[in-house]
């Protein structure tokens, strides 16, 4: 992985030399997208890419192996009703569970993702954060989660930020992919979502994601704009692709196909893909699944039709 080398006087110069972003302009962009419809013959697969890109998870103090264990089969198996349905983009869960689902998944080519880095505060010496993402490597994770430092980013000390995205980037070494949780709902502006998806691009991030899912308000569309709009400049002026993902508050069918929307009309189709956009959420695949059986039966399941998620 290739990094941008920056004195601290130039990271800032080119983070605060980033065009602004016109709040009413993004929040009417994002609003006229959500109301674009999916025609019946292309909702299928849009239920099917959904599904596809999905980040099953659990990040709660009361996760047990066994519960794991039951998200991991779900994962393998979304609808045990029909095997036509697709798996699932990857498990996300604590490092310390990670050994679980890597066991239960091994083979699948299904993601063991691990949220890493003092998760959800970032607020760790770097050498615990480190540790953190060693540990869940070594444990079987293939895709590391890391929180940025907000309070560092608030402050203005983007060069810290930097810095610790590097260091988990070479920690992470070929073993596994990096997505950087900027934690927008604690950025206060989409100027600042703008600069901080630049600045965990530049220091080597494979995803930019919206979420830890614990702050509220968590993935908005506007917000997600403005990531994809970051990602397709980037590829454009770096020749390289990054990928988004966002979590937290993406609950129905209805939702996740307006983030595809969202994604094809601002960065392309080259996104549409689980290598290049993700949703982390528990609850939503359910309701995809339930969309889905309705379009070939004709009529609703109950929600209790499926395994619960969380």
């Amino acid at each position: 992985m290739t990094t941008v080398t920056f004195t601290g006087s130039d990271l800032r110069s080119f983070l605060d030399g980033l065009p602004g972003v016109d709040r009413v302009g993004a929040e009417a962009r994002a609003g006229m997208l959500a109301t674009r419809s999916i025609k019946t013959t292309a909702k299928q697969w849009a239920l099917d890419l959904a599904i596809s890109v999905v980040d099953l998870t659990t990040l709660e103090g009361q996760d047990t192996p066994g519960k794991i264990r039951a998200l991991c089969a779900k994962a393998k198996r979304p609808d045990p009703a029909d095997p036509t349905a697709p798996t699932v983009a990857a498990i996300c869960v604590y490092p310390d569970l990670v050994h679980v689902a890597a066991a239960e998944l091994q083979g699948t080519g299904i993601h063991v993702a691990s949220v890493a880095t003092a998760f959800p505060s970032g607020r760790s010496s770097l050498e615990i954060k480190l540790a953190d993402v060693r540990e869940a490597i070594a444990a079987g994770a293939d895709e590391v989660d890391m929180v940025i430092d907000r309070g560092a980013f608030l402050a203005g000390d983007y060069q810290l930020v930097f810095d610790e995205i590097v260091a988990v980037r070479d920690t992470c070494g070929d073993a596994a992919h990096l997505k950087v949780i900027l934690e927008t709902g604690e950025l206060a502006t989409l100027d600042n979502v703008r600069r901080a998806s630049w600045l965990a691009m530049l220091a080597g991030a494979d995803f930019i994601k919206t979420s830890t899912g614990k702050v509220s308000p968590a993935a908005t569309l506007p917000v997600t704009l403005v990531m994809l709009e970051a990602v397709r400049d980037f590829r454009e002026s770096h020749g390289r692709q990054v990928g988004v993902k966002a979590a937290g508050g993406i609950r129905t069918a209805k939702d996740a196909i307006r983030y595809l929307v969202l994604v094809n009309e601002t960065a392309g189709e080259d996104w549409l893909d689980p290598d290049w956009f993700r949703i982390g959420a528990s609850s939503l695949l359910n309701d995809l699944l339930m969309q889905r059986t309705k379009l070939v039966t004709g009529r609703y399941s109950g929600p209790d039709y499926f395994t619960m998620d969380a």
